[in-house]
Formats: structure tokens, sequence, C-alpha cells
């Protein structure tokens, strides 16, 4: 991850902001999920909660807006930009996987990218929020690549392999991935085999991915403090992937 800060690393208790509220998060975080972060209300938040190892932020409104793009020799060649509503907690309700292009976010995504990262090639995640970066990552979404379109992740290898970006991008549509968060104070089984053949099997679901394994200690996932992820649907029609979500919700007992 390669953040964009505005604030100072956390350790520094002499450099405590001087306006509230900020937003705190770990300087380096490979597993994601919005593990250990949280706003910052005042002062005395900050010194209880930002601790060594945290940087604070400024805290910025907006859309959240996660966008893959394709990147040749330090130019930008593809963009796909995703919207998060966002729920409690550093939770994310569903995403809706835009069609449409975003020009003002291209451009100063393009912009930054050709300034610090000239000479690369390869997919790069930016996050943005209220169209400023919060942070970058060297990947793409693992998320949603099912709803960019047939040949996508073709496209990524030989981006990869030959350096080219070559892909049609026809016919493009909205998409939506829709999660399942469940508490934090509980088992869970992973769902048999049968049960989730059924669940893709439902006209109009993409995908459906199961976000945990029950052979490893709740405690040693990486999860956002609002929630533990059990399940993302993909789909085209988002009313498909809520029902889903209802009924994987209660197979988990969750209702």
């Amino acid at each position: 991850m390669i953040a964009q800060t505005q604030g100072l690393e956390c350790g520094l208790h002499d450099l405590a902001p001087r306006a509230y509220p900020v937003f705190s998060k770990p300087i380096v975080n490979l597993k994601g999920m919005g593990v250990g972060s949280r706003l910052l209300c005042d002062e005395r938040d900050f010194y209880a909660h930002c601790k060594p190892g945290h940087f604070w932020m400024t805290f910025l409104t907006g859309e959240h807006v996660s966008s893959d793009i394709a990147v040749v020799d330090g130019r930008s060649v593809w963009f796909r930009h995703t919207l998060g509503m966002p729920a409690p907690g550093g939770t994310f309700d569903y995403w809706i996987i835009k069609a449409a292009a975003n020009v003002e976010l291209e451009s100063y995504c393009a912009n930054w990218i050709e300034r610090h990262l000239g000479g690369y090639t390869g997919m790069l995640n930016v996050e943005t929020i209220g169209g400023r970066i919060i942070e970058m990552h060297l990947r793409f979404t693992d998320q949603w690549p099912d709803l960019y379109g047939d040949g996508w992740l073709e496209a990524v290898v030989r981006l990869y392999q030959l350096g080219v970006w070559a892909f049609a991008d026809r016919d493009r549509v909205d998409g939506y991935s829709v999660v399942l968060f469940g508490p934090h104070d509980r088992l869970y089984r992973y769902p048999a085999a049968s049960l989730l053949e059924f669940y893709r099997a439902i006209p109009g679901v993409k995908s459906v991915q199961i976000t945990f394994s029950d052979h490893v200690p709740p405690a040693s996932h990486s999860m956002p403090p609002g929630g533990f992820r059990l399940a993302v649907i993909n789909t085209r029609h988002f009313s498909v992937g809520q029902q889903l979500r209802i009924q994987i919700a209660r197979d988990f007992g969750l209702s």
C-alpha cells in the first residue's frame, strides 16, 4: 500500500493535530479490510487510540471510490471506477461497479501516476474519498473483476507479459458487489459445496465468494472493526444480490 498522507506518525505525540476529527490507520496494512482504522474525534481520542505504527490524516468526506487502472510505462490507459456505499465501522453495504467514466478523477489520478510512477507498467488500485487519494496499491481489486467483462483477465496477463494493454471493453454496464457482514463474536461454518452451487446457479448471479475459513480462528482473519465479512455476491442486478444476501444471512443463522 502506498498511502497518500496528510498527517504524521502517531508515535510522535507532541505533533498531535490541531484540528479534529482526523482519521487514524496503520502505516502498513498488507491484509487490508480497514484493520485498526478509526476516527479520532478529539485530543483524548488521539492519545488513547493513535498508537505507534499508525498515522493520522485529514478526515475526508464525499464519495469513496475504488479505481482500477491499467498503466503502461507510467501512462494510464484504462480506468474502471467502483463507488462504495459505506456502512458503520469501516464496512461497506455494497459497491457499484460503474460503467461510466469519471473524467475529473481520471485526470487527477493520471497526473499523479505520471509524476510519481514513471516507467511503471502494470495494474494499480487507487482509493479516493471526495476526489483525493487516500491510498494506492500495486495490484487490482480482487473482489469484482468478473464484472469487468469477458477477456479482462487475459488482458491483464498480456499487460504483465508483453507490456501492452489490449482490451476491447465493449458494452459496459453497471454491476454490483453486495457484501454480507456478521458479528465478530461468534464462530461461522463454511457452507457446504452443494449450497454454494445452489447460490451460484441463481439467475443473475455472477459469482459468490465466501471470504473466511473455518479452519482459521476468527481473530486471525483481517476484518474491519464493524463486522466479520462472510460473503460477497457479484451480480448485474442489485435486487438479485439483495435477495441472495438475505438468504445467505439466514443460512448463517443471522436472521
